[in-house]
C-alpha cells in the first residue's frame, strides 16, 4: 500500500551512517518537518545531519492529502473563545507566513502547485459555521461564506478561504533534500544527553530537534498525555468528478475532497488509532454511491498527532532540555504546521526572537478536557488483559483488520503482522509474538 505521491516520485537514495560523527544539530526524523529544518538551517549556515531510520517520507509525510492552507476546520472560533483575540490573530499570522514561504520555494520547483480556494463544510450546524465567521472578522480577515458546494453530499453551508494551494509533496520534498546532509537506514537507538546512539556509529551534536511524528523520549515533555494519534483513510478515483477546489468537513470524522490532475482523492473513515472506524470501507461505499462509473486507482492511510488544544508544539522539548526540541501535534494540518515548525525552530536555533515562539510552546497549560480523555485511554489500556503489549508503555495493542496490524489505543504506536514498528512512539519491533 503505497500512496498517489510515493508511486509518482519514486524513492530517495541517501547512504546510512557507517562512523561517527559531529555536527551542531542533529535532526532525527526524516519528514516534511525535519527536511524543511534542515533545509534553513543549511541556508542559515549551520552544520547540520539528519537522519531517518527507514527512508525520508515514507510514512505519515508520505500519506498526506497535501493541502496548503492556513484555513484549519473551525479553528478560530475555538482559538478566539480559549486565548482571545491576540493569540487567535498571532496563530492566523504565523500560518499565513507558513504558506507565503510556500509560494516562494515552489515557484522554483516542479511540484505542481496549483492556487485553490479552501473550503471547510458542515453537514448538520450552520451556527458552527457563521461562529468561525465571526471570529474571522473579529481578528481581522475576510472570508466568503459559500451556501452550496459541487459536492455530492448535502451540507448547510462553508466557510471559504480563497487563494490557497495544493501540490505534489514529495516532488516538492525530494527537491529540497537532493542537497541536505541526510543518512537513511540509521536508526537512533538511545539519546544521551545530546548523542547519539546508532547501529553503526554516534552522533556528537550541540542541539538535538526531534521531528519523530510523535516525540519518543518519555522522560521529559509528558508527550504521552499530551499527544493521541488519529487515522484517516483516503481512495483516489479515476472518472469522479472535478471539485474545483479543497473541500474538508468540520467533523474530524467526516469527508474531504481534492483533485489531482484526473484523479479525486475521496478522504475520511477516521477513528482513534487502536479504535473502530470506517477506514476504506466507508469510502468505498461512498464511492460506489455517490461516483458509480469510477475507478479506484490507489489507497492509502495517514495517521496524524493530534494535540490538546489543537496548536502543535513547536520548540524546546521540555523545560529541563534547553539543547533539545521537538516539533509535533498538527492535528491533520501537516503542511503549514511543518513550515512553520521549520522556520520557529531554525530561529531558536540561531538565537533569534520569533513572536509566535509562546502561542506553540510545548511547555504552555496542559490543562485540557482531552488530556482527562488521554489518561482515561490510557489507563483503561494498561488494565486490559493481552498477550500483546506495547513496548513503548506497556498498553495492551489491538488487531486491525483494515489494515492487518497491531495498533496501540494509548499512545498510536502500531506494528505489522510479523511484529515490525510502522509507527512511533515505541522505538522498536514487537516482540515474541
Amino acid at each position: 500500500m503505497r500512496s498517489l505521491w510515493q508511486e509518482h516520485a519514486g524513492r530517495s537514495d541517501f547512504p546510512a551512517l557507517t562512523t561517527n560523527l559531529k555536527t551542531d544539530v542533529l535532526i532525527i526524523g526524516g519528514g516534511i518537518a525535519g527536511i524543511l529544518t534542515a533545509h534553513f538551517l543549511k541556508e542559515a549556515g549551520v552544520s547540520c545531519v539528519l537522519v531517518e531510520k527507514d527512508r525520508i517520507c515514507e510514512s505519515t509525510t508520505g500519506n498526506t492529502t497535501a493541502k496548503i492552507t492556513y484555513q484549519h476546520g473551525l479553528i478560530y472560533h475555538k482559538l478566539l473563545k480559549r486565548y482571545g483575540v491576540e493569540t487567535a490573530a498571532l496563530y492566523l499570522k504565523a500560518n499565513r507566513t507558513a504558506f507565503d514561504r510556500y509560494r516562494e520555494l515552489c515557484s522554483s520547483i516542479d511540484c505542481g502547485y496549483e492556487i485553490r480556494s479552501n473550503y471547510v463544510y458542515s453537514t448538520d450546524s450552520r451556527k458552527k459555521l457563521e461562529d468561525e465567521m465571526d471570529a474571522l472578522s473579529a481578528i481581522g480577515y475576510h472570508a466568503a461564506f459559500c451556501e452550496t458546494l459541487p459536492l455530492p453530499i448535502d451540507t448547510v453551508g462553508a466557510v471559504c478561504f480563497e487563494a490557497q494551494a495544493q501540490f505534489h509533496p514529495l516532488q516538492f520534498l525530494f527537491t529540497i533534500a537532493r542537497n541536505l546532509n541526510i543518512y537513511e537506514h540509521t536508526f537512533v537507538r538511545e539519546l544521551l544527553g545530546t548523542t547519539a546512539i546508532t547501529d553503526e556509529g554516534s552522533i556528537y551534536a550541540d542541539k538535538v530537534i526531534i521531528t519523530t511524528h510523535f516525540p519518543f523520549l518519555n522522560t521529559h515533555g509528558s508527550y504521552f498525555l499530551k499527544l493521541y494519534q488519529h487515522r484517516s483513510y483516503v481512495i483516489a478515483l479515476e472518472h469522479a468528478q472535478q471539485v474545483d477546489g479543497m473541500y474538508v468537513d468540520e467533523n474530524r470524522t467526516g469527508l474531504s475532497f481534492r483533485n489531482y490532475k484526473e484523479l479525486l482523492l475521496l478522504g475520511g473513515g477516521s477513528h482513534r488509532t487502536g479504535k473502530h472506524g470506517g477506514s476504506w470501507n466507508e469510502l468505498r461505499s461512498i464511492a460506489k454511491q455517490y461516483y458509480p462509473d469510477s475507478e479506484e486507482r490507489y489507497f492509502w492511510a495517514a495517521q496524524d498527532c493530534m494535540s490538546l488544544d489543537d496548536i502543535p508544539y513547536i520548540g524546546p522539548y521540555s523545560k529541563h532540555t534547553p539543547d533539545l526540541y521537538t516539533a509535533s501535534g498538527f492535528c491533520k494540518w501537516g503542511m503549514t504546521g511543518a513550515m512553520l515548525s521549520a522556520l520557529l525552530l531554525c530561529d531558536m536555533i540561531c538565537g533569534k526572537p520569533n513572536d509566535f515562539a509562546h502561542v506553540f510552546s510545548p511547555s504552555r497549560n496542559v490543562i485540557k478536557p482531552q488530556l482527562f480523555v488521554n489518561a482515561f485511554e490510557s489507563a483503561a489500556n494498561l488494565l486490559t488483559p493481552s498477550k500483546k503489549r506495547c513496548p513503548h508503555l506497556g498498553c495492551a495493542l489491538k488487531w486491525n483488520p483494515a489494515e492487518h496490524s497491531w495498533d496501540c489505543a494509548c499512545h498510536g504506536s502500531r506494528f505489522s503482522s510479523e511484529g515490525r514498528l510502522l509507527n512511533n512512539p515505541a522505538n522498536g519491533d514487537l516482540k515474541n509474538l
